[in-house]
């Protein structure tokens, strides 16, 4: 499976917003390589990890490991969230800027973890 078969597996609506968030990904993070890990699209800087996102019924899952989480635990405290997830609901505006402050800050930490 690709990033763009997954993406087109999902209804209209919910591929625009995907599509949305993987435009920032690929804005803030433009040498991340793109994969398909644990069945969702997921971006890898210097070998590590850097975000995931999954489509979802009624949200879309944004999983920026638990360091990205809490970095941004104010501006994220109105969504629903697990360890390392955040629940942006589909019926709501999706928070793009905030979505790459999240990248950028990954990028950066995924950046200094190698020197």
């Amino acid at each position: 499976m690709t990033v763009d078969s997954y993406i087109k597996s999902f209804p209209e609506k919910v591929q625009c917003l995907l599509n949305q968030i993987r435009s920032v990904i690929k804005e803030n993070a433009p040498d991340a390589d793109e994969s398909i890990a644990y069945q969702m699209p997921a971006y890898k800087t210097n070998g590590k990890p850097l975000i995931y996102f999954a489509g979802f019924r009624n949200h879309i899952g944004f999983y920026a490991t638990p360091t990205g989480h809490t970095e941004f635990s104010k501006e994220l405290s109105g969504y629903k969230q697990g360890k390392g997830s955040v629940q942006f609901p589909l019926d709501k505006p999706m928070p793009l800027e905030l979505i790459g402050r999240i990248v950028r800050f990954r990028v950066n930490e995924n950046l200094k973890s190698r020197l």
